[in-house]
């Protein structure tokens, strides 16, 4: 065990890669003592479990079958993880190697052949150093660090930006516009925003704008009177009013009509309203979140939706990454809803099998996440009940391009 590390902590995770079985395998057998060790057999398949696991130390062959070296394991690992350590080890010393190395991240690296008491000097000292540098600065805003990010999964780069966000604005008044294809999770971005701010024990209200008619959005809305239109039975409280002391999230903002557009740019202005047919104005303490996947500027240069209100919303935009845009975070994902529907279908899936998973990373998932989560369910669904691994013949035709009838 690093020193430093108490005994109470788990020890530090240390994935190796090399490509050589009995090299792997006697390295592996060495560092499990005092480290969780992860290894890998070349760069895709560590890049595989780096998505799926906190990596703190990486000790990596330079040269690797699989057109994916060291360099580019660790070039990209430090994208899911910035701050791991990583030792490179070479059969070619040369001190353009060392400077390549070092600008890639790496703290040292090591010649072949090598002895193994030379590495686990270098290992723990890397350990020790990586302790030393996080004794001293605060846990960084991640869905990890931050419980109510926990329905949104992804460590990479682009998501890292979006927790960042989250948590810079979510103690504020101000309006926020989250975009993004459909599919990309922006209601959870605005839940976890809610869940964030000071407003957390009030109400968090959605809206589909495009879900409803103009007619039944404006009472969905503001509310209304008794006798205000034909069935208005009782008088009604609007989404506004319940949202009162909360959040309200609009989503498909684009799909508000004009006249619809009008009353939101007073809301927003003022913060009062009147119901539909009533006369009584009402004021409102809510703070506002809107969400769309148009392109709001183009309407505003069309003239389909108010430039006024396009700036009112406009406050602070958050931009969620369509999944094809951070495929790190697939395997993460899977394992999320394999666990999801494992429970609630009584199946034992672990993960996906290295041929199914590969496909998930080759699929160009035009319906994002949503798209995702619904073949990890079909999956679960099909498997057999005693079937441990998710295998390319549960996965819909689309990803295999074979046709299917189930």
């Amino acid at each position: 065990m690093a020193k430093g590390r108490s005994r109470n902590e788990p020890p530090l995770t240390l994935l190796i890669v090399e490509d050589q079985a009995g090299h792997r395998r006697a390295l592996e057998a060495h560092f499990s003592k005092n480290y969780h060790v992860l290894t890998a057999e070349h760069g895709q398949q560590a890049l595989e479990i780096a998505a799926k696991h906190p990596i703190h130390l990486l000790v990596s062959d330079l040269i690797m079958p699989g057109g994916i070296d060291g360099l580019e394991v660790l070039r990209r690992i430090r994208q899911l993880h910035p701050d791991v350590r990583a030792i490179i080890i070479t059969a070619f010393p040369t001190v353009a190697t060392a400077v390549e190395a070092m600008k890639h991240g790496a703290v040292d690296y090591i010649c072949k052949p090598f002895d193994l008491d030379e590495l686990r000097a270098l290992i723990d000292k890397t350990a020790q150093e990586y302790l030393q540098s996080h004794s001293l600065h605060a846990t960084p805003v991640s869905a990890k660090s931050n419980p109510v990010f926990h329905a949104i999964v992804g460590q990479s780069p682009e998501m890292q930006k979006v927790y960042e966000l989250i948590h810079k604005v979510a103690r504020s008044r101000a309006t926020v516009l989250i975009r993004g294809e459909s599919g990309t999770g922006k209601e959870l971005v605005a839940k976890a925003i809610h869940e964030s701010s000071d407003r957390a024990g009030g109400p968090f209200i959605a809206v589909s704008c495009a879900a409803l008619p103009e007619t039944l959005l404006e009472s969905e809305l503001f509310g209304h009177e008794k006798n205000a239109f034909t069935g208005a039975t009782s008088q009604k409280p609007g989404r506004f009013e319940l949202a009162h002391k909360g959040t309200l999230f609009l989503d498909e903002i684009a799909e508000v009509p004009p006249a619809i557009q009008v009353k939101l740019l007073r809301v927003l202005q003022n913060r009062e309203f009147e119901r539909l047919g009533g006369t009584r104005t009402i004021k409102v303490d809510v703070r506002l979140i809107a969400a769309t996947n148009k392109d709001l500027e183009q309407m505003v240069k069309q003239g389909t939706f108010r430039e006024d209100l396009y700036y009112r919303l406009h406050v602070i935009q958050i931009y969620l990454p369509p999944l094809r845009e951070r495929k790190e975070d697939i395997p993460l994902l899977v394992d999320h809803f394999l666990q999801r529907y494992n429970a609630e279908n009584g199946k034992q899936l672990k993960s996906a099998s290295q041929e199914a998973m590969q496909m998930l990373m080759n699929y160009h998932w035009p319906g994002n996440v949503r798209e995702l989560e619904n073949a990890i369910e079909r999956a679960v669904v099909l498997a057999e009940p005693d079937a441990e691994w998710l295998t390319p013949d549960l996965l819909p035709s689309a990803l295999t391009g074979h046709t299917k009838n189930v």
